[in-house]
C-alpha cells in the first residue's frame, strides 16, 4: 500500500513554517482505493506570495482544523504504507516536524516519484511536477492545491507502476499491473501488502514476476528517496569504500563541506539519509551539487588531512575547525628552585619557546590551566594563575601542597607536572608512525619530532630510512596546532595497527 501525499505550507523551513493543506490518496498498486483532504490552520499568518501561488489566504484557514486535531488520522491512513510524493524530503520533513512538536515519531519508508521518473522516464527536460505532467499527458487541475497535486502525483506513479509492464504485456498478455505491484511491494523494504480475504478469486500474485527492471527502479527509488536532489544513484555508486577525506560542492563548484571516513561510500550515505529538519541543515542538504574525494589509505592521515583541508578552504558548514590561528598556548619552565612550572601566554612571546599545546586564545589557554591545576592538585601560584609574595589561596584551603613555599619537594610536585603534559601532549617526543598506504605496496607516514607535527608522506616499497632526517625529507609539509595534536594523541590512544618507531629527542 502507498500513501500518496502532497502538503501546502506557508512556506519553506518545516522548522519555522506550518502545513496549511494536506491531501493523501490510498494507492494500492492499481487504482485510488481512498483519500482524504483538508485545510489546516497554521496558527499563524500566511505569507502574502504564499497566497498568490495557491490561492490559500488566512480567511480560508481561520476556521480549518489544526494539524493536532487531524494527526490521528493521518496516522491511520498511512499505517503500514510506504510515503510517496512528488519531491518526498519536502513533504515528509514537514510532517516529521509537526508530529515532533506534538511528542510523537512520525517514521515511514519514503518513496520519491521524481527519483523515480528519472529512472523509469528518462530524458524529460524537467521533473518538476507541472511541467512532467505536462509533458507526458497527466491532466493537473488545482495546481499547488493538496488535492489536484496528489491526484496528478498518484496518476503518475500508476503510470510509472505499468511502464514496465506494457513491455512484458507484449510477451506475456497474462501478467496484469497488480500482480507487478505485488511483487515489487513483497520485495521493497517496507510497506502493508494486501492480503486477499479467504474467499477472493484474486490470483496469487507469488505465481507472475515482474520486470526485473521495475523491481529495481522502485527499491532504489525507496533507498535513495532522501538524496539530495543533484545527487544521483549513479554517482553514489561511484563513491570508494576506502579511507579518505570527501569534498561536498555546490552548484558553483564551490567546496562547502569538508569530511573524512574509513569508508567514503557508508559515511556519505549517512549524511543523507538523516531526516533533516532545522533550516540550516535542510539548505546544507539541497546545496549539494557534487562530491568528490582524496584517498588517504590510512585513517590517521585522514583525520589529518581533513583538519587541514577545513582550515585551507574553510567551508560554509564546517564549524569546529574553521580557526587556522592559535595565537596562545601552554608552555613550561624550571624555576632557580627546580620546580618546574606551566603557564599560558601569546606564542609571539615565546618565539624561542614551542608551546606545549596551542589554544585559540589567551582566555582559553588560562581557563585550560585552570582545569589541568584542579585536576593533577597543581600550584596555582608556580602556573601564574595567583599572584602573591607567600602562599597561593589553594594552600590557604588545604588543596595545595606548599610547593608555592617550598613545602613540597620539587621532585614530588614535577612528578604531577609531567602526569599534566602526559594528558595533552605526546608519550614521547620524536617518532614516526608508518600505517596503512592508498595500496597493498604503499606505506603513509606521519612525523612528529620534538612534539612538533611535520606532516605526513606516501612511500613505496623501495623507501627506507635509517634516521628521522630520512622521512623529513619525503614528507609534505602541514602546520601544527591544536587539532593536530589532539588528533594524533588520541588517535594514538587507539587500538590501531599502525607502527610507531620513535627517535630520541633533541
Amino acid at each position: 500500500m502507498y500513501a500518496i501525499i502532497d502538503l501546502e505550507t506557508t512556506g519553506g523551513q518545516p522548522a519555522q513554517d506550518r502545513i496549511t493543506e494536506i491531501a493523501i490518496f490510498i494507492h494500492d498498486g492499481e487504482k485510488v482505493i481512498d483519500q482524504y483532504e483538508t485545510l489546516l490552520n497554521p496558527g499563524r499568518s500566511i505569507p502574502f506570495f504564499i497566497t498568490q501561488l495557491t490561492g490559500i489566504s488566512d480567511d480560508m484557514v481561520r476556521d480549518a482544523p489544526k494539524f493536532h486535531e487531524v494527526a490521528r488520522k493521518v496516522v491511520e491512513m498511512t499505517e503500514g504504507c510506504v510515503f510517496v510524493a512528488h519531491n518526498v524530503r519536502f513533504d515528509y520533513s514537514f510532517l516529521k516536524k509537526e508530529f515532533a512538536d506534538l511528542g510523537y515519531n512520525y517514521s515511514r519508508k519514503t518513496l520519491c516519484t521524481v527519483r523515480l521518473s528519472r529512472s523509469l522516464i528518462p530524458g524529460q527536460p524537467s521533473y518538476s511536477l507541472g511541467k512532467l505532467c505536462q509533458n507526458i499527458g497527466i491532466p493537473l487541475n488545482g495546481r499547488h492545491r493538496a488535492a489536484g497535486d496528489a491526484a496528478a502525483t498518484a496518476i503518475l506513479f500508476d503510470r510509472l507502476l505499468k511502464i514496465s509492464q506494457q513491455d512484458e504485456a507484449l510477451h506475456n498478455p497474462t501478467i496484469s499491473a497488480a500482480d507487478t505491484l505485488a511483487a515489487v511491494d513483497a520485495t521493497a523494504p517496507s510497506g502493508r501488502r494486501p492480503v486477499p480475504a479467504a474467499d477472493s478469486e484474486a490470483p496469487a500474485a507469488t505465481t507472475k514476476q515482474p520486470s526485473a527492471r521495475k523491481i529495481k527502479a522502485v527499491q532504489e527509488a525507496i533507498k535513495t528517496a532522501l538524496l539530495p536532489a543533484n545527487i544521483t544513484p549513479a554517482k553514489m555508486s561511484t563513491l570508494p569504500h576506502s579511507a579518505g577525506v570527501y569534498y561536498f560542492h555546490n552548484e558553483a563548484g564551490e567546496v562547502i563541506y569538508v569530511g573524512k571516513s574509513i569508508n567514503i561510500y557508508k559515511r556519505i550515505l549517512q549524511h543523507f539519509a538523516i531526516d533533516y529538519k532545522s533550516r540550516k541543515s535542510i539548505e546544507f542538504k539541497n546545496s549539494i551539487s557534487d562530491i568528490t574525494w582524496e584517498l588517504t589509505g590510512s585513517e590517521l592521515v585522514a583525520l589529518l588531512y581533513e583538519s587541514h583541508e577545513i582550515k585551507r578552504l574553510k567551508p560554509l558548514y564546517n564549524r569546529a575547525q574553521r580557526r587556522s590561528v592559535f595565537p596562545a598556548g601552554i608552555f613550561l619552565r624550571t624555576d632557580e628552585n627546580g620546580y618546574k612550572r606551566l603557564y599560558y601566554g601569546r606564542a609571539d612571546d615565546h618565539a624561542e619557546s614551542h608551546p606545549l599545546i596551542a589554544l585559540g586564545n589567551q582566555y582559553k589557554a588560562k581557563g585550560f590551566l585552570f582545569h589541568k591545576v584542579a585536576k593533577f592538585n597543581l600550584c596555582q601560584k608556580l602556573c601564574d594563575l595567583y599572584k602573591t609574595t607567600g602562599s597561593c589561596f589553594d594552600y590557604q584551603v588545604h588543596r595545595c601542597n606548599g610547593a608555592c613555599i617550598g613545602l613540597e619537594p620539587a621532585e614530588e610536585y614535577n612528578a604531577r607536572v609531567e602526569q599534566a603534559i602526559e594528558s595533552f601532549t605526546y608519550e614521547h617526543g620524536s617518532f614516526v608512525v608508518i600505517g596503512k598506504g592508498r595500496s597493498e605496496l604503499e606505506k603513509t607516514v606521519v612525523l612528529v619530532e620534538n612534539g612538533r607535527y611535520l606532516g605526513f608522506a606516501y612511500v613505496d616499497e623501495t623507501f627506507s630510512a635509517r634516521n628521522i632526517n630520512d622521512f623529513k625529507e619525503v614528507i609534505t609539509r602541514y602546520n601544527d596546532n591544536k587539532d593536530v595534536q589532539q588528533i594524533i594523541r588520541q588517535y594514538l590512544r587507539t587500538k590501531h595497527k599502525d607502527k610507531v618507531k620513535l627517535f630520541k629527542t633533541t
